[in-house]
């Protein structure tokens, strides 16, 4: 089904919750445009939702380079996947959940930035594997109330990734380099092991 967001906020509003709140995943590959949706989607919906990126949940680069990861920045396996689902499985439930964030001019998670508070009646958590099919992200998918997926042509995103590292100061050559060596490897991650989102939305 390909929704709109004024759609997407009528099948929010009309869902009954499996915790105490609904929890609605964004998902899409790396560029896809997944924060400006789920920011979107909370201004529709009010103060009682909030957002939550997955992005907080990123690694910090002293451990990636202790791994030999840090040039695979943003796969899969750069995550704390197992604190990430740990995190929605409290969202859905307790009162009160302090959440990190990712700040992209640093490029480092920065903890207790995010407040799921007792007014917060749903949580739009966005990020590229919440529709995973792969251990250990599929333990997300008996948590959503309700799946978004961002369905953008390859040859987009990867412009628009390429644009992206330009715009954090690489040069030509290494911001085309970082897109089609890392990015676009998570991209097809994602097409790969996606599971049928409830919802699609396609952009050209």
């Amino acid at each position: 089904m390909n929704d709109g967001i004024a759609g997407i906020v009528a099948r929010v509003q009309s869902l009954s919750p499996r915790g105490s709140r609904l929890l609605v995943a964004v998902a899409g590959a790396p560029g896809s445009g997944k924060s400006t949706i789920a920011a979107g989607l909370v201004s529709a919906l009010g103060p009682k939702a909030i957002a939550v990126p997955m992005d907080g949940f990123h690694l910090d680069n002293a451990l990636l380079q202790a791994r030999g990861l840090l040039p695979r920045k943003g796969a899969p396996e750069t995550f704390d996947a197992a604190g990430f689902v740990h995190a929605m499985r409290r969202a859905a439930s307790e009162p009160s959940v302090i959440l990190p964030a990712f700040d992209r001019s640093r490029d480092i998670a920065v903890s207790g930035s995010i407040e799921i508070g007792p007014d917060h009646r749903i949580v739009v958590a966005e990020g590229n594997y919440l529709c995973c099919t792969a251990l250990p992200w599929r333990a997300l998918l008996d948590l959503w109330d309700m799946t978004v997926f961002l369905d953008v042509p390859e040859p987009t995103l990867e412009r628009r990734l390429i644009d992206r590292w330009l715009d954090h100061g690489l040069p030509p050559d290494a911001a085309e380099a970082r897109a089609r060596s890392n990015d676009m490897a998570n991209v097809r991650f994602v097409r790969d092991h996606l599971a049928p989102p409830e919802v699609t939305i396609s952009q050209t």
